[in-house]
Protein backbone atom coordinates (compact mmCIF):
# COMPACT_ATOMS: atom_id res chain seq x y z
CA UNK A 1 0.00 0.00 0.00
CA UNK A 2 0.92 3.41 -0.60
CA UNK A 3 0.00 7.01 0.09
CA UNK A 4 -1.13 7.26 -3.39
CA UNK A 5 -3.58 4.24 -3.36
CA UNK A 6 -5.72 5.59 -0.43
CA UNK A 7 -8.54 8.02 -1.15
CA UNK A 8 -7.66 10.51 1.55
CA UNK A 9 -10.18 13.26 -0.35
CA UNK A 10 -12.96 13.18 2.59
CA UNK A 11 -9.46 13.81 4.80
CA UNK A 12 -8.46 16.56 2.72
CA UNK A 13 -12.21 18.15 3.24
CA UNK A 14 -12.93 17.65 6.52
CA UNK A 15 -9.31 19.32 7.74
CA UNK A 16 -9.24 23.73 7.65
CA UNK A 17 -5.76 23.58 5.88
CA UNK A 18 -3.00 20.84 4.48
CA UNK A 19 0.35 20.88 5.86
CA UNK A 20 2.42 23.84 5.09
CA UNK A 21 5.66 22.81 3.20
CA UNK A 22 8.15 24.29 5.97
CA UNK A 23 6.69 22.03 8.65
CA UNK A 24 7.34 19.00 6.05
CA UNK A 25 11.06 20.10 5.47
CA UNK A 26 11.63 20.70 8.90
CA UNK A 27 10.07 17.23 10.38
CA UNK A 28 12.21 15.59 7.76
CA UNK A 29 15.21 16.65 9.11
CA UNK A 30 14.30 15.86 13.12
CA UNK A 31 12.85 12.41 12.28
CA UNK A 32 14.15 10.61 15.45
CA UNK A 33 12.49 13.66 17.57
CA UNK A 34 9.58 12.98 14.99
CA UNK A 35 9.77 9.67 15.90
CA UNK A 36 9.72 9.69 19.94
CA UNK A 37 6.90 12.09 19.57
CA UNK A 38 5.27 9.63 16.89
CA UNK A 39 5.35 6.62 19.70
CA UNK A 40 3.68 9.41 22.56
CA UNK A 41 1.04 10.30 20.35
CA UNK A 42 -0.36 6.82 19.93
CA UNK A 43 0.04 5.92 23.80
CA UNK A 44 -1.88 8.78 24.39
CA UNK A 45 -4.83 8.26 21.60
CA UNK A 46 -4.81 4.72 23.38
CA UNK A 47 -5.11 6.24 26.66
CA UNK A 48 -7.88 9.16 25.41
CA UNK A 49 -10.24 5.90 23.93
CA UNK A 50 -9.49 3.86 27.22
CA UNK A 51 -10.83 7.16 29.17
CA UNK A 52 -13.93 7.82 27.17
CA UNK A 53 -14.94 3.94 27.61
CA UNK A 54 -14.88 4.63 31.74
CA UNK A 55 -16.58 7.12 31.82
CA UNK A 56 -19.14 6.90 29.41
CA UNK A 57 -19.71 3.20 30.22
CA UNK A 58 -23.87 3.73 29.04
CA UNK A 59 -22.77 4.29 25.26
CA UNK A 60 -22.39 0.78 23.71
CA UNK A 61 -21.40 2.17 20.16
CA UNK A 62 -18.83 4.01 21.70
CA UNK A 63 -17.53 1.19 23.96
CA UNK A 64 -17.04 -0.90 20.99
CA UNK A 65 -15.23 1.67 18.87
CA UNK A 66 -12.99 3.08 21.43
CA UNK A 67 -12.05 -0.41 22.40
CA UNK A 68 -11.07 -1.53 18.91
CA UNK A 69 -9.52 2.45 18.48
CA UNK A 70 -7.13 1.98 21.77
CA UNK A 71 -5.96 -1.65 20.49
CA UNK A 72 -5.09 -0.37 17.54
CA UNK A 73 -3.36 2.88 18.47
CA UNK A 74 -1.25 0.30 20.78
CA UNK A 75 -0.50 -1.44 18.19
CA UNK A 76 1.01 1.18 16.55
CA UNK A 77 3.22 2.15 19.60
CA UNK A 78 4.90 -0.83 19.48
CA UNK A 79 5.35 -0.35 15.29
CA UNK A 80 6.94 2.82 16.50
CA UNK A 81 9.16 1.31 19.18
CA UNK A 82 10.53 -1.36 16.88
CA UNK A 83 11.74 1.14 14.13
CA UNK A 84 13.15 3.73 16.51
CA UNK A 85 15.07 0.80 18.17
CA UNK A 86 16.31 -0.69 14.79
CA UNK A 87 17.47 2.83 13.77
CA UNK A 88 18.92 3.15 17.50
CA UNK A 89 16.82 6.25 18.69
CA UNK A 90 16.62 5.93 22.18
CA UNK A 91 12.68 6.72 23.45
CA UNK A 92 13.50 9.77 25.54
CA UNK A 93 11.31 12.24 26.81
CA UNK A 94 10.10 14.98 24.57
CA UNK A 95 7.84 17.69 25.15
CA UNK A 96 4.42 17.56 23.93
CA UNK A 97 3.27 19.67 21.15
CA UNK A 98 0.51 22.53 22.00
CA UNK A 99 -1.90 21.23 19.60
CA UNK A 100 -4.06 18.61 21.23
CA UNK A 101 -4.08 20.42 24.70
CA UNK A 102 -5.08 24.03 22.75
CA UNK A 103 -7.73 22.20 20.96
CA UNK A 104 -8.91 20.74 24.11
CA UNK A 105 -9.06 24.46 25.77
CA UNK A 106 -11.67 25.01 23.48
CA UNK A 107 -14.18 22.17 24.64
CA UNK A 108 -17.12 23.28 26.38
CA UNK A 109 -17.55 21.54 30.11
CA UNK A 110 -21.10 20.35 30.56
CA UNK A 111 -22.58 16.98 29.10
CA UNK A 112 -23.61 16.07 26.43
CA UNK A 113 -21.90 19.20 25.21
CA UNK A 114 -17.82 18.01 26.73
CA UNK A 115 -18.39 14.31 25.44
CA UNK A 116 -19.75 16.24 21.56
CA UNK A 117 -16.69 18.58 21.45
CA UNK A 118 -14.05 15.32 22.90
CA UNK A 119 -15.28 13.53 19.79
CA UNK A 120 -15.09 16.51 17.71
CA UNK A 121 -11.27 17.11 18.77
CA UNK A 122 -10.97 13.19 18.52
CA UNK A 123 -11.95 13.68 14.33
CA UNK A 124 -9.73 16.53 14.05
CA UNK A 125 -6.78 14.82 15.57
CA UNK A 126 -6.92 11.68 13.64
CA UNK A 127 -7.50 13.44 10.57
CA UNK A 128 -4.48 15.71 10.79
CA UNK A 129 -2.40 12.17 11.90
CA UNK A 130 -3.64 11.15 8.68
CA UNK A 131 -3.10 13.99 6.56
CA UNK A 132 0.88 14.14 7.73
CA UNK A 133 1.33 10.65 7.48
CA UNK A 134 0.61 11.17 4.14
CA UNK A 135 2.34 14.32 3.06
CA UNK A 136 5.62 12.89 5.13
CA UNK A 137 5.56 9.25 3.17
CA UNK A 138 7.36 10.93 -0.47
CA UNK A 139 9.93 12.56 1.55
CA UNK A 140 11.46 9.67 3.63
CA UNK A 141 12.80 6.23 3.49
CA UNK A 142 11.67 3.08 1.98
CA UNK A 143 11.11 1.60 5.37
CA UNK A 144 9.06 4.55 7.43
CA UNK A 145 7.62 5.53 3.94
CA UNK A 146 5.45 2.33 3.61
CA UNK A 147 5.17 2.47 7.23
CA UNK A 148 3.01 5.45 7.30
CA UNK A 149 1.22 4.61 4.53
CA UNK A 150 0.00 1.07 6.35
CA UNK A 151 -1.42 3.78 9.03
CA UNK A 152 -3.62 5.45 6.56
CA UNK A 153 -6.49 3.01 6.29
CA UNK A 154 -6.62 2.47 10.27
CA UNK A 155 -6.20 6.59 11.08
CA UNK A 156 -8.60 7.59 8.48
CA UNK A 157 -10.90 4.90 10.40
CA UNK A 158 -10.46 6.33 13.52
CA UNK A 159 -11.20 10.27 12.30
CA UNK A 160 -14.78 8.44 10.85
CA UNK A 161 -15.62 6.67 14.17
CA UNK A 162 -15.43 9.37 15.75
CA UNK A 163 -17.31 11.87 13.57
CA UNK A 164 -19.34 9.80 13.34
CA UNK A 165 -20.45 9.17 16.95
CA UNK A 166 -20.34 13.07 17.34
CA UNK A 167 -22.94 12.73 15.21
CA UNK A 168 -25.10 10.37 16.85
CA UNK A 169 -24.97 12.24 20.45
CA UNK A 170 -25.48 16.06 19.13
CA UNK A 171 -27.59 17.05 16.26
CA UNK A 172 -26.08 17.87 12.90
CA UNK A 173 -26.74 21.50 13.05
CA UNK A 174 -24.76 21.40 16.84
CA UNK A 175 -21.98 19.01 15.34
CA UNK A 176 -21.53 21.59 12.40
CA UNK A 177 -21.37 24.49 14.91
CA UNK A 178 -19.10 23.11 16.71
CA UNK A 179 -16.83 22.17 13.78
CA UNK A 180 -16.86 25.48 12.35
CA UNK A 181 -15.06 26.57 15.84
CA UNK A 182 -12.58 23.62 16.33
CA UNK A 183 -11.47 23.97 12.69
CA UNK A 184 -10.40 27.85 13.17
CA UNK A 185 -8.77 26.37 15.96
CA UNK A 186 -6.78 24.06 14.32
CA UNK A 187 -6.54 25.79 11.60
CA UNK A 188 -4.15 29.08 13.77
CA UNK A 189 -2.81 26.06 15.67
CA UNK A 190 -1.05 24.79 12.28
CA UNK A 191 -0.29 27.91 10.21
CA UNK A 192 1.56 29.81 12.81
CA UNK A 193 4.85 29.37 13.87
CA UNK A 194 5.54 26.96 16.49
CA UNK A 195 8.98 26.80 18.75
CA UNK A 196 9.50 23.27 17.98
CA UNK A 197 8.88 19.99 15.54
CA UNK A 198 6.53 17.82 16.49
CA UNK A 199 4.03 15.77 14.72
CA UNK A 200 1.31 18.28 15.13
CA UNK A 201 3.21 21.67 15.71
CA UNK A 202 2.72 24.29 13.48
CA UNK A 203 5.19 26.26 11.10
CA UNK A 204 8.91 26.34 12.60
CA UNK A 205 10.66 29.23 13.36
CA UNK A 206 12.63 31.00 10.17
Amino acid sequence: MTAKTVDLSFIYDFLPCRTPETWIEAAVSALPTLMIDHANCEKKAAATALSLMHRYTDNTALLNKMSRLAREELRHFEQVLKLMTRRGIAYEPVSASRYAQSLRDGMRKKEPDKLIDTLIVGALIEARSCERFAALAPHVDTELSDFYASLLKSESRHFADYINLAKTVGSSATVEERLKHFRARERSLIESVDTEVRFHSGVPPA
